[in-house]
């Protein structure tokens, strides 16, 4: 019998590791303060790499429903950033396929109703795909039609009964959260009008191995992506891809457009050069899969170092933001309440809570102005400019900020 895990997408044996973080809590599974006392589960992360496909990914993880469920915490709203990213989408998707009052647009795993509202906005029929009841009903107090379940091939066909085919079919960040990747790529033909366009951004595996962003493994994430092992997933499905971007969101990331097949869309030049660039940088190579982790650890080995000179020099420390990539790096280097007093979070779900794993209580953004921290720790690395901004106050008791990822900084 087989033991070996198989690729997610192609079915070959993975035996070549990427990363292992050793075993960590699902990552947005914070602990209610009256559970305090009460254990965790901990799991496996593990990410291997498919020497056949090149798709990274983690060796097992469980199913979508044990992240995504009534209690989620992630409200992509609460990011000031990302709501201007999400708006310029928009503006630039009507432009760019002249998208009108006649058009229909659907999201896939459309959250809080953080993008689709401004399709409500400029009067586009628009519906969002969202599993969390929490996230959705959010959604729906800001006019936005959204419909609570797990997008794939079984669903797919119910929702084309119920809103007709779209002109528009986009996900952000969503991709690397699916299971099934063949099942949830092979639904997507069925919601689409014959020139219909799909649009998907994700962090791109490229800047994770070059930025050193192993934090963004996690267990809600069982894919690191890139073109090259997403074309022959697309191609499977039927689907053409004829145009990429790159995007500085979340560290470096893409946003693919595809269609069917016979589409009427031009191929972009972008998607050969994409695909170079990742040949020479070595997306294709097992050395340069095997040469990251020794970047990990000595990421932790810099993190740690610094905690314990400034834990022994005295210093006071508090984080910022409760994020799952921040989950993985405190339960990776073995950081705590030894080292990190708390961290705040504008999301009123996380206050109140600990982190998973760490125990690290997480509080409002004013606890920091009320304690005067020495350091303040970014842990979401991805938007620093704007908690910079935010608590620029700190500096007036000479407070400074940290940024562990790519490398550690000490910030004024």
């Amino acid at each position: 019998m087989n033991s070996c895990p198989t690729c997610r997408a192609c079915g070959a044996d993975l035996v070549h590791t990427f990363a292992d973080l050793g075993v960590s809590p699902v990552s947005n599974a914070f602990v209610k303060a009256g559970d305090a006392e009460r254990g965790e589960m901990f799991h496996r992360l593990h990410a291997l790499v498919c020497d056949r496909c090149w798709l990274v990914q983690l060796a097992g993880g469980g199913g979508a429903e044990s992240h995504f469920h009534d209690d989620y915490a992630y409200f992509s709203s609460f990011s000031s950033s990302w709501l201007a990213h999400a708006k310029r989408y928009v503006d630039a998707m009507i432009a760019r396929f002249g998208l009108d009052t006649g058009s229909r647009v659907m999201e896939i795993a459309s959250n809080d109703g953080y993008l689709l509202q401004y399709f409500v906005q400029a009067r586009i029929a628009c519906t969002g795909v969202e599993p969390t009841a929490n996230t959705a009903a959010a959604a729906r107090r800001v006019g936005v039609d959204t419909r609570e379940l797990f997008f794939g091939r079984d669903t797919a066909s119910r929702l084309l009964a119920e809103t007709g085919p779209v002109d528009l079919l986009l996900g952000n960040n969503v991709l690397a959260h699916v299971p099934d990747i063949n099942d949830f790529v092979g639904a997507m033909p069925t919601m689409l009008k014959p020139d219909g366009v799909v649009t998907l951004e994700f962090p791109h595996l490229l800047r994770l191995i070059a930025e050193n962003q192993f934090d963004t493994l996690y267990h809600e994430h069982y894919s690191y992506l890139s073109l090259t092992a997403l074309t022959p997933v697309f191609a499977r499905a039927g689907l053409r891809v004829f145009d990429v971007e790159h995007l500085p969101t979340h560290g470096g990331s893409v946003r693919l457009f595809a269609c069917r097949a016979a589409a009427t869309h031009a191929d972009s030049a972008a998607v050969a050069l994409c695909l170079e660039q990742e040949r020479a940088a070595g997306l294709t190579s097992l050395e340069t899969y095997a040469a990251f982790g020794e970047q990990v650890r000595e990421t932790k080995r810099a993190l740690l170092t610094f905690l314990i000179d400034a834990k022994r020099a005295g210093r006071r420390i508090a984080a910022y933001g409760a994020p799952a990539k921040g989950n993985t790096l405190l339960n990776y280097c073995g950081v705590g309440t030894d080292f990190i007093d708390f961290t705040v979070d504008r999301n009123p779900l996380k206050q109140g809570r600990l982190l998973p794993g760490s125990r690290i209580p997480v509080l409002a953004p004013q606890a920091v102005f009320d304690s005067r921290p020495d350091y303040l720790l970014i842990l979401p690395w991805n938007i620093k400019d704007e908690v910079i901004d935010q608590m620029a106050g700190i500096r007036a008791w000479g407070g400074r900020f940290v940024v562990p990822i790519p490398t550690l900084e000490i910030l004024p």
